[in-house]
């Protein structure tokens, strides 16, 4: 038998030891991988989900920070108010005169509101005034720098604020130093580009169009010759001085709002409709008459809910409302009802076109052509509402030619008025049971009013009450334009609030132009 070599018989134990002992390793290999901790992956978040977590830190914590340190105490003439600026989605300002109500201006379009809460007079200031009434002549400088100081110390204040309490919130939140500063430089970008916007879209004229609710609302409140005070130069100012000193006397004594100066040549219609047998109605329009130095009332209709007979007794209270009253015809307001106020004294009741004078304003009407107490029929835009106003438009041309233009037209369905435009300057309407104000196509304006009943009856209908709205209109007495008008929107059924809202027609904006002359339509007949 062959011997075999030695070198080969170590080979072969080489490889038996290797085959023996892989195995080996390889177990021990697995045996420790098993042993390891398992690791799961955690997806990342979606960068646009980490932008929009960062926004709302920044959001929440500049909120925080100005609530907390956003504010600054400053004296504004001879009162001491607290200016705070809060987040809005309309902007603009609110004057909480404590506890006479509020007052909001439009003063520009930013997502920052600008609160300024009149916590009291300082007696040493408010009684100078009155024992020296000739430094009121130089209120309106002292109130202007005031302000601007205010506004400036609150504008620094804010940036400090917003900036600690987004990076504050943005340490808690993340716990990085990093992530935090972002946030803070964050807040200060959004306020800055607010600002900015702010600043942009302000508009010192807003003063001339407040808004009053609270007890403030209840205070009369007199227009004068809009046009010559608009044209004033500096007239923020001299706005903004007369609120100052007309709160002031409003702590002191019973006094007026902050308002135009009373002008004896303003005519001023109060403009009602759709009351809806609403007793506490007529409490409200004696009210407004006396208020306000009501010349003439206008009814656009719905005075009644059914027509009958029965209801007439509800009319009797309009003989001792203290003005001249003019009515047209509603769809909830049958012959009966126009019968029984023909014969009433001082009112005055317009159908098929007919026209009146009162109160140096020439009227002239047209009743609703349906009658639907029961709504068997559906109201609104059909034939003969617009034939109705058809007639009204060929009655204003007559009156026009014969040398008598007519300067309000009256109808109780906005389909029916639309067919006025270009033949008279204003038209009013009502039964829609909410306020607008439009210039139609060829220059004729239509108001049309809310219900001065809150819809009767029909309040209890909705979640909410329906508020009691009415208007007030200054008309100039030479031009016989609309000046300017007041909305006055009380609350409804079990409601208490109130607001008054002063509006300017854009012709009556400083700068604008004389107000347009409605033309009438190439066809010589309404549109």
């Amino acid at each position: 038998m062959a011997r075999v070599p030695a070198a080969v018989t170590a080979a072969a134990h080489r490889i038996r030891h290797r085959a023996r002992t892989v195995p080996r390793s390889l177990s021990r290999h697995y045996r420790d991988r098993r042993a390891l901790p398992e690791v799961e992956l955690v997806p990342q978040p979606h960068p646009y989900a980490r932008a929009l977590n960062l926004l709302c830190v920044v959001l929440l914590g500049a909120w925080l920070g100005l609530l907390i340190v956003g504010n600054v105490r400053v004296p504004v003439g001879p009162m001491n108010t607290t200016m705070t600026l809060r987040p809005s989605l309309t902007g603009g300002t609110k004057i909480n005169v404590a506890p006479l109500g509020a007052l909001e201006l439009r003063s520009h379009e930013a997502p920052l509101r600008l609160d300024v809460d009149v916590d009291q007079l300082d007696p040493e200031r408010s009684q100078a005034l009155v024992d020296h009434p000739e430094r009121l002549s130089g209120l309106q400088d002292e109130v202007a720098r005031d302000v601007e100081h205010g506004t400036l110390d609150l504008a620094v204040r804010s940036c400090i604020a917003v900036v600690s309490g987004a990076t504050a919130l943005g340490l808690a939140v993340y716990r990085r130093p990093r992530r935090a500063l972002a946030a803070g430089g964050l807040a200060l970008t959004l306020l800055t580009a607010s600002g900015a916007t702010a600043f942009a879209t302000w508009n010192p004229e807003s003063v001339l169009e407040p808004k009053f609710s609270g007890l403030l609302s209840s205070a009369p409140s007199l227009v004068g010759n809009a046009r010559s005070i608009v044209s004033e130069f500096d007239v923020y100012q001299k706005e903004l001085a007369r609120l100052v000193t007309n709160v002031t006397k409003l702590y002191d004594v019973t006094s007026t709002l902050p308002a135009y100066e009373p002008d004896p040549t303003t005519i001023r219609v109060l403009h009602v409709s759709d009351i809806h047998l609403n007793p506490a109605s007529w409490k409200i329009i004696a009210s407004l008459v006396q208020q306000y130095a009501i010349d003439v009332i206008v009814d656009s209709g719905d005075t009644m809910d059914h027509g009958t007979a029965a209801e007439n007794g509800f009319l009797d209270p309009i003989a001792d409302l203290g003005a001249p009253y003019v009515w047209v015809r509603g769809n909830h307001d049958s012959a009966l009802t126009q019968r029984y106020l023909e014969h009433m004294k001082n009112v005055h009741v317009l159908d098929n076109g007919r026209a009146v004078t009162v109160a140096g304003l020439r009227f002239a009407g047209i009743g609703d052509p349906q009658f639907t107490p029961d709504r068997a029929i559906k109201p609104g835009g059909n034939p003969a509402e617009e034939l109705a106003g058809a007639r009204l438009a060929s009655a204003l041309r007559d009156q026009r030619a014969a040398g008598t233009p007519v300067d309000v037209a009256i109808a109780h369905e906005p389909s029916a008025a639309r067919e006025t435009d270009g033949e008279v300057p204003m038209v009013l309407a009502g039964h829609l049971h909410h306020e607008e104000m439009e210039v139609m196509k060829y220059g004729t304006r239509l108001r049309i009013e809310g219900s001065t009943g809150g819809s009767g009856l029909r309040a209890v209908e909705g979640k909410y009450p329906d508020p009691i709205e009415a208007s007030i209109l200054y008309m100039d007495r030479d031009t016989r334009h609309l000046q300017a008008w007041d909305e006055i929107k009380l609350g409804g059924l079990g409601l208490t609030t109130a607001e008054v809202s002063r509006h300017l027609p854009k012709e009556n904006q400083p700068g604008a132009s004389l107000p347009p002359t409605p033309s009438p339509t190439p066809s010589g007949t309404a549109p």
